[in-house]
C-alpha cells in the first residue's frame, strides 16, 4: 500500500513527481514546527491580506496545485498498478510482529515528555511556562514504569484538560489527548510493573496476592475492555490527525505572521528558493492533508512514515525547536506504522479490493 512503481514511462513521470514531493516534504518539515516557541517575533500580517496575496499569486497557487495533482497522481498510479505486493505484505507482517510493544512505546512516548517538562520548568508545552515539577515528573515516571498505567494516563489527561481551561496554548500539544486516551485504552503491556504485580497477585499462595485489593477488579475490567483494544489505531489516528490539522490551520494559514517570521528567522527561502508565502501555504496545507489522511485512515502507514520524516527534518532545520515537544508525535506515528489504520479506516476498503 505504501510503495511506488517501475517501468520507463512511469519512471520519467516519477522523477518529476518526486522532485515536487521532495520540495513539499522539505517545506513541511522545515516550516512544520511548533512556531509558538521557535519564533523570536511575530509579524503584523492580517490573515485576509495574506490569503488574498497568496491565492492571487500564480507563483504560489501554481506549485500548490501542481504538488496536489502530483500527489493524487502518485496515489492513483499506485492503486492502479499495485506494485510489489509481496514486499508490501512482508512489510505488514514484519510490523505486525512489533504489536506487542505498542503499549510500551506509548508509555515511553508520553512519560519522557512529562518528565522533561517537569524538569524544564514548563507544563506539557514549552509555550506554557508553569512550574509543576512534582506532578509531571511523578506522572511521567509512573508511565515509564507502567504502574497503575490506565489510572495514571487518565490523571495526566485530566491535568492537561484542566490546564487547557486556563492556558489555551496547550492546544499546541493536542496530541496528548489522543495519546493518553490510547494509553488508557491499551494499558501497560509488557514489560511493566502492572504486569509483574498482576502475575504475583494471580499466583496461588503468594504473600502479595493476600494483600492485593485491585487484582480481581483489574482482571474483570481487562476482560470487559479486551474487545475494545482493537480500536487503538483509530484513537491514535484521530488524535494525531486532529493535531496536524490544528497546527496547520492555527500556526500557519490562519496565523501567517508567526509562520513568516520562522521562514525569515531560519532563512528557509535559501534552502528552497520560493516565496515565503509559498513556504507557509505549502507547509500548512501539507499538514492539513496529512491530518485528513490520518483521520480517514487512508494509506495510514505511508502517511505515518511521511510524518516521521517531517518531524526529523524539522529537528535538523530548526535547531531551536525542542526535541521533547516532538517525542509524543514520533511515538504516535510509530504506533501507526506498526498497527496500520485499524478499524474504521479507508485502508480496510483498499485491502478488500487488493
Amino acid at each position: 500500500m505504501d510503495d511506488y512503481r517501475r517501468s520507463r514511462p512511469v519512471a520519467a513521470v516519477a522523477a518529476t513527481v518526486g522532485s515536487l514531493l521532495a520540495l513539499a516534504a522539505l517545506a513541511t518539515g522545515s516550516a512544520g514546527a511548533h512556531e509558538e516557541y521557535v519564533a523570536d517575533e511575530e509579524y503584523d500580517v492580517p490573515v485576509a491580506e495574506f490569503l488574498t496575496d497568496a491565492l492571487t499569486d500564480p507563483f504560489v497557487v501554481g506549485p500548490l496545485v501542481a504538488g496536489g495533482l502530483a500527489a493524487l497522481a502518485v496515489l492513483g498510479g499506485y492503486l492502479y498498478v499495485r506494485p510489489a505486493p509481496r514486499d508490501v505484505a512482508a512489510f505488514r507482517d514484519a510490523m505486525g510482529e512489533y504489536t506487542r510493544y505498542v503499549p510500551w512505546l506509548l508509555r515511553i512516548s508520553f512519560g519522557i515528555p512529562l518528565i522533561g517538562a517537569g524538569f524544564g520548568g514548563y507544563f506539557i508545552s514549552p509555550a506554557v511556562e508553569v512550574e509543576l515539577r512534582l506532578l509531571q515528573v511523578g506522572l511521567g515516571f509512573l508511565l515509564l514504569f507502567g504502574l497503575g498505567t490506565r489510572v495514571v494516563a487518565l490523571a495526566a489527561l485530566a491535568s492537561y484538560l484542566v490546564g487547557l481551561a486556563f492556558r489555551p496554548l496547550l492546544l499546541l500539544q493536542l496530541e496528548f489527548v489522543g495519546g493518553l486516551l490510547a494509553v488508557a485504552l491499551v494499558g501497560s503491556g509488557k514489560p511493566s510493573a502492572d504486569h509483574v504485580l498482576q502475575r504475583m497477585a494471580g499466583m496461588h499462595g503468594t504473600l502479595y496476592g493476600r494483600i492485593d485489593v485491585v487484582y480481581d477488579h483489574a482482571r474483570r475490567f481487562q476482560e470487559w475492555n479486551e474487545p475494545h483494544k482493537r480500536y487503538l489505531p483509530t484513537v491514535v489516528r484521530v488524535g494525531l490527525g486532529a493535531t496536524f490539522i490544528y497546527l496547520g490551520l492555527t500556526q500557519k494559514i490562519l496565523r501567517p505572521g508567526i509562520a513568516l517570521a520562522v521562514v525569515n528567522q531560519y532563512d528557509l527561502t535559501s534552502v528552497v528558493p520560493v516565496s515565503p508565502e509559498l513556504w507557509v501555504m505549502g507547509a500548512g496545507l501539507a499538514e492539513i492533508a496529512l491530518g485528513i489522511a490520518l483521520i480517514l485512515g487512508l494509506f495510514t502507514r505511508a502517511t505515518a512514515l511521511s510524518a516521521i520524516a517531517m518531524f526529523t527534518l524539522t529537528l535538523f532545520a530548526l535547531p531551536d525547536d525542542p526535541v521533547l515537544a516532538h517525542v509524543a508525535l514520533f511515538g504516535m506515528a510509530s504506533v501507526l506504522l506498526i498497527t496500520g489504520g485499524g478499524p474504521l479506516a479507508a485502508d480496510g476498503r483498499l485491502t478488500e479490493v487488493d
